[in-house]
Parts: C-alpha cells; structure tokens; sequence
C-alpha cells in the first residue's frame, strides 16, 4: 500500500484531460466548478506554533473554485488545528492546488501543498507528533475523515488528505477533523476520476492528479 505522502510523477497540473473513446461517457468536469489559473508556487513562511492555542479553532473553511469544505476541528487534535489554523489564517493554502486523488481502494483527496509537487512543507517548521491516531482495521479513516499526511512519525507539516468513502489505512495518520459542508463535492471530484501522463497522453489512473482541477482559493480557521 502507498503512504499518503508518495510523490507522484511530475505532471503539468494545468493539462487538459482528453479522454481515451472507451470512456467518451464520463464525464471530465463537476458542475458548478470555475476556471482557475493556480498553479504550483513556493510555500509561504509561517510561523509555527510551539504549544496548542488557548481557545482552540472549531472550525477551518477552505474555499475552493468549486465550493466550500467545511471541516468541524477535533480537540482531540491539539497541536494539529493550532498549527493547520495558523496556516491557513496566515493565507498559506490560498492559490494552492490539491494535487493527488486515489479512486481504487483508497479514497482521498489530497491538499496542502503550495508547491504542487507532494513534496512541498512549510519553510523552516520542523515536523511534529501525531495525535488522535484511529485503531487498525476496517473502515478506521470513515468517509468525512480530514487526517494529515505524513512520510513517517512525526513528520506532520501542511499536507492534509478528505476521505469521501470509507477507507482502510494504517493507524498513522491524525485525524484532526471531519467534513461537515462539502462531501458530496469532493465525492464528485472522486467521481470525475484521477489521471497520469503517458507519454503526452493523459490517460485515467487510480491514483494520480483530480482530473477535475481544484483550487484552494484561500482558507480560514475560526
């Protein structure tokens, strides 16, 4: 199985998907959806917070060119919302696109990454625990889940992944929140499916970059 955090092959998230004629049918874009112009940038710097907030946010909202995605933050989560809330009122995710989507066994949507390469963290923040670890087994990330990626313990920074169908994962990532405005949206964009190059030829993959291009157009916590 992938970790959430495997980098894809280099793609130009601004290709436009033509589909092969067996698949002529399905559709290549969610209704509703604008144009955006987003493209990969160098991540902001953001300062990272030592130690949880006071008052902790309740709730994060991430405006995207096809709808808001409203996620109800989990006290059990501690220095996870602090530090996702700090980014996004900082306006680190604004302009930034979701690069990765999985439609096969695993099903998320994969955010946070102002650099579009699935590599991208915030500058200079070292990585820091993880918290609110579900349990092994089946269905353990529920549809609705918002968890962090990671590339092993304690390696947290800016990337996030929404589960829109109930998903089996290893118990390695927190959960720091869960969809409660915008499921059926990115059940959509999961819907539209996930592409891969071949070549010059785009071709529908399992797990690879939303055929339907998003956009975060900016974020904030409250």
């Amino acid at each position: 199985m992938k970790k959430i955090a495997t980098i894809l092959a280099a793609v130009v998230l601004t290709a436009t998907f033509v589909p092969s004629s067996h698949a002529a049918n399905k559709p290549t874009s969610v209704a509703g959806c604008k144009k955006s112009t987003a493209k990969g940038h160098p991540a902001a710097t953001v300062k990272q917070p030592t130690s949880p907030a006071s008052v902790l946010p309740k709730t994060l909202t991430f405006t995207t060119n096809c709808g808001d995605i409203v996620v109800a933050l989990n006290p059990k989560a501690p220095q996870t919302i602090t530090n996702m809330s700090a980014l996004a009122n900082a306006g680190y995710f604004n302009k930034s696109v979701c690069h990765r989507l999985t439609t096969q066994g695993l099903f998320v949507l994969q955010c946070g990454d102002p650099t579009a390469t699935g590599s991208g963290s915030p500058t200079g923040w070292k990585g820091y625990a993880d918290e609110n670890l579900p349990k092994d087994g089946p269905k353990n990330y529920p549809a609705g889940t918002v968890a962090m990626a990671n590339s092993g313990p304690g390696t947290n920074g800016s990337q996030f992944f929404l589960v829109y169908a109930d998903t089996q994962l290893g118990p390695n990532y927190t959960i720091w929140g869960t969809i409660t405005k915008g499921l059926d949206l990115v059940k959509k964009i999961g819907d539209v499916g996930a592409y891969t190059m071949n070549g010059n030829q785009a071709v529908y993959a399992g797990d690879g970059y939303p055929i339907q291009f998003v956009e975060i157009v900016k974020a904030s916590a409250k």
